[in-house]
């Protein structure tokens, strides 16, 4: 008789609270937020002051990172539903949810953490570094218990209540309720799926026994990846056709035409043309400082036409060659 195969349990998961988070982090991510596809409309809003203080603490801590790992253990509906279920929690159950996953050789030393500060600071050294979790523990420490979880649930009420004043809210949830209704799951091959809804080609890990599938209209073009002990999360943007009216371009097409429509970028896609190439080798070549070549390579990788791999940038040739199919395309529409 033949073993059962094991394999990942695999969600489509939508709520208006991981809507509502994952916008917030990419509202806080300065990096790349000039790619984002809601970067304009959240440059014209303005937001009460207090709500602007509570937002800015958020981008200082990094402190989204939080909010999106307890949502992965809460799974909160609503946000008096988080508020209540934050406020439950133990302080060992607290920072077993919020501090990052280092893998299995470290999970003792993370287990640790969670029971002392001494124990964080040893497995804070670990990210020492790191583009937001080295600045994001920094301020774990200068939070207690009692006022981390009253920042949290006061910011995520009020940014909640903001967002959904918006009148696109509605119709992103809406939007989103489609996306998970219209996909069905085939769960003897979750890994194909996987590819097939996020365009990842996802490598099972050891001890994930579950994956979740979270579409977002917020964080749009990016794809998110988190990974706690025992989940993996894929936060996937939903696609431009949720959105398309004749006559009116798609955001890829936008945010195609605004990647190629600077001399610096053109001349970076044509050196990458001819071979991958790291940061730090593009810098010397164009006399050009990093923070700068990274800005650029970002508006790039939004539109796809360029990946980043272990640091090294590589030209998507198929991306760029079938950019212009679309122009063509959406030219012809009648």
């Amino acid at each position: 008789m033949s073993e059962e195969i094991e394999r990942v349990e695999l969600k489509i998961v939508v709520s208006p609270i991981w809507e509502s988070i994952v916008a917030l982090a990419g509202y806080t991510y300065e990096p790349i937020r000039h790619t984002f596809d809601q970067d304009d409309e959240w440059k014209s809003d303005t937001m009460p002051s207090e709500l602007e203080a509570a937002v800015a603490e958020i981008g200082r801590t990094n402190f989204w990172h939080a909010l999106l790992m307890l949502q992965d253990q809460i799974e909160a509906s609503t946000v008096q539903d988080f508020s209540n279920r934050l406020t439950e929690l133990t302080e060992a159950e607290l920072y077993d949810s919020v501090l990052p996953y280092k893998g299995r050789s470290l999970e003792g030393e993370r287990i640790q953490a969670t029971r002392s500060i001494e124990g964080r600071q040893k497995y804070s050294s670990y990210f020492q570094g790191h583009p937001f979790l080295e600045s994001y523990f920094n301020a774990l420490e200068e939070y207690s218990v009692e006022q981390f979880k009253s920042f949290l649930i006061h910011t995520l009420t009020s940014w909640t209540a903001w967002v959904e004043t918006k009148s696109e809210w509605t119709n992103g949830l809406a939007i989103l309720q489609k996306e998970q209704q219209s996909i069905e799951l085939d769960p003897a091959n979750p890994v194909k799926d996987i590819e097939r809804i996020t365009g990842v080609a996802y490598v099972p890990e050891p001890g994930v026994w579950t994956v979740k599938l979270i579409p977002h209209i917020a964080y749009r073009p990016w794809l998110l990846e988190k990974r706690s002990i025992e989940t993996k999360l894929f936060f996937y943007p939903v696609s431009d056709e949720y959105f398309q009216e004749q006559g009116v371009p798609s955001s890829e097409l936008v945010r195609g035409h605004k990647a190629l429509g600077d001399s610096l970028r053109l001349q970076l896609l044509y050196q990458l043309k001819q071979g991958p190439m790291s940061l730090a080798d593009l810098s010397k070549l164009f006399q050009v400082s990093k923070t700068t070549l990274h800005h650029q390579l970002s508006t790039l990788k939004a539109a796809k036409f360029v990946a980043v791999n272990k640091g090294v940038y590589v030209l998507n040739q198929a991306r760029l060659e079938g950019f212009s199919t679309k122009l063509q395309r959406f030219l012809e529409e009648k």
